[in-house]
């Protein structure tokens, strides 16, 4: 089962930038996208159950920004829009959807840079949703968590660890916050294959012409439940693919 994860910054701009020839040529069982800006009424059939895939969208309340999609060729067993927070869940951040034994947790957690209220918003954001997923595994539950973390773990996973350790994405409690998560019982599955392998990021600031110089972040991850690691084949970042300032991430799962 090929799983893929993308912040697409505007769904209808990753449009026009070639996200359908992407879905197309890529065939993934599972496509998430993340930063959709885009409500299901603002979109033509094609994005909305895009090579007659099964959709499951979260929207913000606010038009044009943050929400999540998730496109899967198996119909979910069972869908969430959120974590019962209406602080979060109003901001259309979360789906998770039930595939075979295995529920798949599609976030794009907040960004913290914008203001002290925001930085504190997800702050409590990381707290509550690690608060969540810790009930979901002592219930035994499998568990994939990918998408836009807004936040990179190690210092390998940012260009310039020295400078950037005092900026939102990079700050020591949310660092220590991404070691909590792990210890829940989390495999960051690509750091699993490369535990050593530096420069390989998934967001490049378009402000400062980040990315041929490769001047990123690996803000984007496909973290798996201990319980899922007999199956996992593969994780790789799809850092040759435009149409976003992040790029793709997949992996790949035995099927049951």
């Amino acid at each position: 089962m090929k799983i893929i994860s993308w912040n697409v910054n505007g769904i209808r701009a990753a449009h026009r930038k070639g996200f359908l020839e992407f879905f197309s040529r890529e065939e993934p069982d599972i496509l998430c996208v993340q930063e959709t800006k885009a409500h299901k009424e603002q979109l033509d059939d094609e994005l909305i159950r895009p090579l007659d895939s099964h959709s499951y969208f979260s929207s913000a309340e606010r038009k044009g920004y943050s929400g999540v999609a998730t496109f899967s060729f198996d119909k979910s067993k069972e869908t969430d829009f959120g974590i019962g927070v209406r602080k979060f869940d109003s901001e259309g951040r979360i789906v998770v959807t039930k595939h075979q034994d295995f529920y798949v947790y599609n976030i794009y957690f907040p960004n913290g840079s914008s203001s002290e209220d925001r930085h504190d918003y997800k702050q409590e954001f990381l707290k509550k949703i690690n608060s969540h997923l810790k009930k979901r595994i002592k219930a035994g539950d499998k568990l994939v968590v990918l998408g836009d973390y807004n936040v990179a773990h190690k210092e390998i996973d940012v260009y310039d660890p020295e400078r950037l350790s005092s900026v939102s994405g990079f700050l020591p409690e949310e660092r220590e916050w991404f070691d909590a998560f792990l210890n829940l019982g989390f495999v960051d599955t690509y750091r699993h294959f490369n535990p050593e392998l530096p420069e390989k990021y998934t967001w490049w600031s378009y402000r400062e012409m980040a990315r041929p110089a490769n001047r990123g972040w690996r803000l984007d991850y496909i973290c798996i439940t201990e319980n899922l690691m007999d199956r996992l084949k593969s994780a790789e970042i799809m850092d040759g693919q435009e149409g976003s300032d992040h790029c793709p991430i997949v992996i790949e799962l035995e099927d049951i």
